[in-house]
């Protein structure tokens, strides 16, 4: 396992969400577990949590590679279970938190969702709604008049000598060819 270098909340990179939840501890006391308020910092790979929000060193982190997030309300059952999620991952530590509201919750579980996606995926995740938008514009017009507009740049030019040959890569250990 590599080990993640504490860093204070300020200098912990690209930060996508971060904010105050309760933490519940490891070591359950006599009286059940105990949730801790923590600052919770979630950057691209690794989720820190902090005493407060400027504290200089993290109480832990754990990179979020291979974890899952989902809405956990079985784990209070007081008025603020639905305000509870955890981060869970087979053969390691299952974090559990309670966030300020339900909707809170869920955005860092959404927030934590994408980014999980995103690391294990080798292109950009996008949402399946946004699909048709996003891929529509490849067979719109402005496509066919750049094409067209292209061709009748070169029409313009008839001097001009085009080198198909220039837009590949000459790779080590081979000769480019001679023309």
């Amino acid at each position: 396992l590599e080990e993640i270098p504490p860093r204070p909340v300020q200098d912990t990179g690209n930060i996508l969400k971060q904010g105050y939840l309760e933490k519940r501890s490891r070591e359950h006391s006599f009286f059940g577990s105990e949730w801790q308020k923590r600052w919770c910092v979630l950057n691209r790979r690794t989720f820190y949590y902090y005493a407060n929000e400027k504290s200089k060193q993290p109480k832990g982190n754990f990179s979020i590679e291979n974890y899952s997030a989902r809405l956990a309300f079985h784990l209070r059952k007081d008025s603020r279970k639905k305000c509870c999620f955890e981060l869970i991952c087979p053969g390691k530590r299952t974090y559990e938190f309670t966030a300020p509201s339900p909707a809170e919750a869920e955005d860092w579980v959404d927030q934590i969702q994408f980014l999980l996606k995103d690391l294990s995926s080798p292109t950009i995740p996008f949402d399946e709604e946004d699909e048709e938008e996003l891929y529509n514009d490849v067979d719109s017009s402005d496509s066919v008049n750049t094409t067209s507009h292209n061709t009748t740049l070169n029409q313009d030019e008839p001097n001009a000598e085009v080198k198909e040959d220039d837009i590949y890569e000459v790779l080590p250990g081979k000769k480019p060819k001679p023309e």
